[in-house]
């Protein structure tokens, strides 16, 4: 399968790409610049230099997929209306296309988990949604993708947890707290992280890119329902000088993360029965139970940026 895959020098973006090598697919990958696109090129893609509002420079790229992967995210004050006209283009850029030949066309968007708001009773992919001001825009842009949906282009969106692993992302980050000596945790540490292994969620990705019937939402989480206060204390434990520790009132969150701060506090349980039902399966644990080789791992990421 032909993929077109935006994002895949970031977090998720880059487990995916990871995954659909390994898969055996061919990717075309959107990089900013000659250096990004030259390290997609060393994993194994045919790189395209190219940014979201240049539409002109990737969307013949679109248009000659099998399939698009959408794990783009720029936080830049134009962000969120940047990426609904990116959605916009790429989906009537791919419908025409598969209007034209006959062919079926699929199209991931990558969400969150965040969406969901509270969630303090077991969330699937049918549950109400309630997104914090942080994420209160994704809804939009899942509706955008969904209503897409048609007999020649299959419309998906993945909600993944909490990613970790690889020594990037916000378990990475209290990784490095702990080995500087100071951790601080956003509210009481009581509430739950729904928490994905960056491996197994791009797993997920060429699940449902080889699989036709696959459409809709699907969760991607591993169900260990752990807590944010024994998620610090097990990585506590496994650096070589225990942390101080500081749980931040919300009021002092606030004026420190601004609405990412109600985001990093959501108590959220949540399910991921459609994607245990393509026969995926984590194959981790959760993080509490594998903290000394994620530590290995941040060292491990560390030391190849500073090569």
């Amino acid at each position: 399968m032909h993929i077109f895959l935006t994002g895949a020098t970031g977090y998720i973006g880059a487990a995916v790409l990871d995954a659909l090598i390994k898969g055996g697919h061919k990717v075309t990958a959107m990089a900013r610049d000659k250096e990004k696109a030259e390290r997609l090129a060393a994993k194994g893609a045919t790189p395209i230099v190219a940014e979201l509002g240049l539409p002109k420079r990737y969307l013949a790229a679109v248009k000659a997929a099998d399939a698009v992967v959408y794990c783009a995210y720029e936080s830049s004050p134009r962000g969120v209306a940047l990426e609904k006209q990116t959605l916009e283009s790429m989906l009537a850029t791919q419908a025409q296309a598969s209007q034209a030949d006959g062919k079926v066309r699929t199209f991931i968007y990558t969400s969150g988990v965040w969406v969901l708001g509270r969630a303090i009773k077991a969330a699937d992919e049918s549950a109400p949604l309630d997104p914090p001001p942080h994420v209160a825009w994704r809804p939009g842009h899942e509706d955008l993708v969904l209503s897409a949906f048609s007999a020649t282009q299959r419309t998906v969106v993945v909600r993944p947890g909490i990613v970790y692993g690889g020594g990037r992302g916000i378990v990475a980050d209290l990784i490095k707290d702990a080995l500087n000596g100071l951790v601080r945790v956003v509210g009481p540490g009581k509430n739950r992280w729904p928490l994905i292994y960056d491996h197994d969620l791009g797993e997920l990705y060429v699940r449902i890119l080889e699989t036709p019937t696959a459409a809709g939402i699907f969760h991607a989480n591993d169900e260990a329902d752990e807590r944010v206060g024994d998620i610090v204390e097990a990585i506590a434990a496994h650096v070589p000088q225990k942390p101080d520790i500081r749980f931040m009132p919300m009021d002092e969150a606030h004026k420190k993360f601004g609405s990412y701060a109600d985001a990093l506090a959501l108590d959220q349980k949540v399910r991921s029965p459609k994607a245990r039902a393509l026969g995926w399966v984590p194959t981790q644990p959760g993080v509490v139970n594998s903290v000394a080789r994620l530590v290995e791992e941040f060292r491990n990421s560390q030391r190849d940026r500073n090569a």
